[in-house]
């Protein structure tokens, strides 16, 4: 949003193509025309992905749009092949590798081969942290010349601004993250049985959409079976996740792989030490033992152990960790670093 609010404000027609859902109103609240998309956004079936082409090449014809700027998997890959058969330059943006990238399978072998052959029609493709970037060279998908990184999407500093430092009675770690297996949502869990187990009365929270109908999702039985014994809190969805960000002592993502997690981003400008793994995406955001900590992907136990020292961290150590985070992103993470260097790939000057 606060792209397409840059891109309006520059006197720009801002055109979102995509499915449709109930925050879809807000885009045209905001000022931009919107075009509803038939397009699921899981599976692989090599028919319904074709006729996403021809979706995408009718909508994109329609519109006859000078640019057209794609964000995740399909779009990069189909809506790339859409705009070259008709000439339109795009600019595309790695938000993060996802599952695809996790798994060495045929899905994976097919995605790759996909990205491989949309990737030499874009004007530029930004990748939201040097790891991803340096894949897609390391298996020749892209040409070094096109690409660009940023730093993540951004945070609005003005918008997201710290509080005075108050430690909860009872410390607070809180997740932020769909309910997905590869979120690490099971390491969170099982961390924060470990801490009960020594002793530590925290609360553990998680706030985030569910995934019940997926094989990638936490069922609804796993969840419910946590909730009723005591070990988290499930908080459901929000519009507001500054709210229960700032009633929280310490935002953790316990993810397998990020592009730059935006809930880490919101959580350190708004002045919150971090846990998070050691893994592209996540290790941009936070500097270990400077504005929190990070362990490995995959190790309850060495999350617990992080987990333990924040916990365990005095009120002016924790304090300055929260400090160091809000600093972090005023310094490489001001979301004004990506309008510029959108508005630079597209040749068109910017205003703030």
């Amino acid at each position: 949003m606060g792209l397409i609010n840059a891109f309006l404000k520059n006197g720009h027609l801002v055109v979102a193509i995509a499915p449709e859902d109930e925050y879809s109103k807000l885009l045209i609240e905001k000022g931009c025309e919107f075009v509803p998309l038939e397009m699921e956004e899981k599976g692989s079936n090599p028919v319904k992905d074709a006729l996403l082409v021809l979706e995408l090449y009718k909508i994109y014809k329609a519109v006859s749009p000078d640019f057209i700027l794609q964000y995740t998997i399909k779009p990069n890959i189909y809506g790339t092949i859409a705009a070259n058969l008709l000439g339109i330059p795009c600019i595309n943006n790695v938000s993060g590798l996802g599952t695809v990238f996790l798994h060495n399978n045929f899905t994976s072998r097919v995605a790759q081969l996909l990205y491989k052959i949309a990737f030499k029609y874009p004007k530029k493709v930004f990748f939201q942290n040097s790891d991803d970037l340096q894949l897609f060279l390391d298996k020749k998908l892209i040409k070094k010349e096109i690409t660009g990184l940023l730093p993540g999407s951004g945070v609005n500093i003005d918008a997201f601004k710290p509080r005075e430092f108050i430690r909860n009675d009872s410390f607070t770690f809180l997740v932020i993250a769909r309910l997905l297996y590869d979120k690490g949502i099971v390491e969170f869990v099982e961390g924060a049985r470990i801490i009960r187990q020594k002793g530590i009365n925290a609360r553990c929270q998680l706030l985030g959409f569910t995934d019940f109908n997926t094989r990638l999702g936490i069922p609804q039985s796993l969840l419910e079976g946590w909730i009723s014994e005591g070990i988290v809190e499930y908080l459901g969805t929000t519009d507001n996740v500054a709210s229960y960000i700032y009633k929280a002592d310490c935002v953790v993502l316990p993810s397998y792989r990020e592009g730059t997690p935006r809930t880490l981003l919101e959580a350190a400008a708004l002045g919150k030490p971090l846990i998070a793994t050691n893994v592209p995406g996540c290790k941009e955001v936070v500097d270990n033992d400077y504005n929190g900590f990070l362990c490995e992907a995959k190790d309850a136990e060495d999350l617990a152990n992080k987990m333990v020292r924040i916990y365990n961290l005095a009120d002016e150590q924790l304090s300055n960790f929260g400090k160091n985070s809000r600093k972090k992103i005023e310094e490489k993470f001001n979301e004004q670093i990506v309008f510029k260097k959108y508005f630079e790939a597209l040749d068109l000057p910017y205003k703030n």
